[in-house]
């Protein structure tokens, strides 16, 4: 099988079985029956086709693989040492990202931890390109999204989705549950995102279409919102631990949201994210708890 990608050009195409490149037509007598583009124009960008998607599914065992191999060369190093890029979800980076900063240095005192805000869906491109070696991420199982292709996800801990309302509405919810709050002003992460598909989720399973009014990014700094007695938010645990004054905080039934440490299939057994695996899942034990 032969590949070419040629920036820019025509040539991202995949010969068929049995004809390399040396067999190749002029150029401008491809046939189409010869070769299948593996990408095509999306906007300004580009996204695969249905054959360039099989070709990469195809190579991810490989690439796995090669990742194992890499592995095994590392493990010859008798201590730990080098950079380590970690993702990690803002909502984490208090709770997970700074004690296993701290724990590294105990366990490795050469390993050099550097943690990087992002998101997940900034953290899973940043993990594919190997700009991050691990990435705490999260993920709400009511919602569906399948697993990350090409990844190994680690559960760390379930993080139990509250509803934070203004104290004076709070009979009112605990008569009548969150139908209670369908006419109420709704602060809510931007949209497109998890976190905002996961609240709309929950309010139209109490039957309304929640009215969106406030936009935060960060929900923690949100609750300030609900506290002026005008907003309501639903928004992980681990941000609202300390709400402010005026805001009642009441857990939501039901699974929230799993934490998960992400990494490229077949980096986990190389020293440094093994290592780092480990100390996450030794934290984690215990915030959990």
């Amino acid at each position: 099988m032969d590949v070419g990608a040629r920036a820019g050009g025509g040539d991202d195409m995949v010969s068929a079985p049995g004809q390399g490149r040396a067999d190749r037509p002029a150029q401008g007598s491809v046939r189409a029956d010869q070769y299948a583009a593996l990408v095509e124009r999306d906007g300004r960008g580009l996204r695969l086709t249905p054959a360039g998607a099989a070709l990469a599914a195809a190579c991810e065992p490989v690439l796995a693989a090669l990742e194992r191999a890499e592995g095994a060369v590392r493990a010859l190093d008798t201590e730990l040492s080098g950079e380590l890029a970690i993702g990690c979800a803002p909502s984490a980076l208090a709770t997970v990202a700074a004690p296993l900063v701290s724990e590294l240095a105990l366990r490795h005192p050469r390993l050099r931890p550097r943690i990087v805000q992002a998101d997940p869906e900034e953290a899973l491109p940043q993990l594919r390109r190997r700009r991050l070696d691990l990435a705490v991420t999260y993920a709400y199982p009511l919602l569906g999204a399948p697993p990350a292709a090409g990844t190994t996800a680690v559960p760390l801990f379930a993080d139990p989705l509250c509803l934070a309302l203004p104290e004076a509405q709070l009979p009112a919810y605990e008569r009548d549950g969150l139908a209670a709050l369908g006419e109420s002003a709704w602060v809510s992460a931007p949209a497109p995102g998890s976190c905002r598909e996961m609240l709309l989720h929950a309010c139209r399973n109490a039957g309304f279409t929640p009215r969106i009014a406030h936009e935060c990014a960060d929900l923690r700094s949100g609750l300030w919102l609900v506290a002026t007695g005008h907003a309501v938010s639903i928004l992980p645990r681990l941000l609202c631990d300390a709400p402010p004054p005026g805001v009642a905080v009441r857990e939501l039934p039901g699974p929230g949201r799993t934490l998960d440490a992400l990494v490229r299939a077949g980096t986990e057994t190389q020293p440094a994210v093994a290592a780092t695996l480990a100390a996450l899942t030794a934290l984690t034990a215990v915030t959990s708890r």
